[in-house]
């Protein structure tokens, strides 16, 4: 990877209002997931793209249609633009990332920034929920005392962590980071609904979430029948029946 990557984001003239929602692939796909359904939930405009020469693109294909990887869409009915980034952005290319995402921001009058950042990390049963790390006007705005827990430690690297740094350093808007435990290899559907939720209650956008729940049920039911399938066939056929002592892989 060289140090002469760059992005472009390429934008119609629109009404973005002063927060972007930014929604990036990562292990698990929670964020991009919940920013696509959002998207695709409610009426919105897409606006442009953000695109790069130097990294091999990907191109997103539903119902025969290809699309753009890293699309801006504008919301008719909330004070905010959102950004569904299907493309995963290696760490070496995160500051010219941030550079056309945050000139991009300046232009339009972004004054925050609000990111759902999906993260596999070792969690309890009691901590399926959303945790927040944000800058200190962010947090007086948009967060009152005991709406999310705070993360803990960790923490925030490519794009997120260049959102996140430079916004401390007064060189960006005001961020939030929405952080949930996410598992690979995704999509993480109830971590995605999750970020929808905190997202509704910060911000009072109103969508309706039954298609995603519904597809959470049919997911859960899924891999639960697989389990009990599997410790069937393990019980019927156990495993030393299929001359594991032979170590000619090991």
């Amino acid at each position: 990877m060289t140090a002469d990557l760059s992005f472009d984001v390429t934008a119609d003239d629109a009404e973005t209002g002063s927060t972007l929602v930014v929604g990036q692939s990562q292990p698990g796909f929670a964020g991009v997931t919940a920013a696509d359904y959002l998207v695709r939930h409610l009426e919105s405009t897409e606006a442009g793209h953000v695109s790069s020469a130097d990294l091999p693109a990907i191109a997103p294909v539903q119902d025969g249609t290809p699309r753009h990887h890293s699309r801006l869409y504008t919301l008719a009915n909330a004070d905010c633009s959102v950004l569904v980034g299907e493309l995963f952005v290696p760490g070496a290319a995160a500051r010219s990332y941030a550079d056309a995402l945050l000139a991009w921001a300046a232009a339009n009058g972004i004054t925050e920034i609000a990111v759902l950042h999906g993260v596999p990390f070792q969690h309890g049963p009691d901590e399926h929920a959303v945790f927040h790390v944000a800058t200190g006007d962010y947090r007086s705005n948009r967060l009152p005392e005991g709406v999310f827990r705070p993360l803990q430690g960790g923490f925030l690297d490519g794009v997120v962590g260049e959102l996140v740094t430079r916004s401390l350093e007064d060189r960006a808007p005001d961020v939030g980071v929405y952080v949930t435990p996410a598992h690979p290899p995704g999509p993480d559907v109830d971590a995605a609904l999750r970020l929808i939720d905190a997202l509704q209650s910060v911000y009072g956008i109103d969508v309706d979430a039954s298609e995603l729940e519904e597809l959470s049920e049919q997911l859960r039911s899924y891999y639960a029948q697989l389990a009990n399938r599997t410790a069937s066939v393990a019980e019927e056929e156990p495993l030393s029946g299929y001359g594991y002592d032979d170590t000619t892989y090991m």
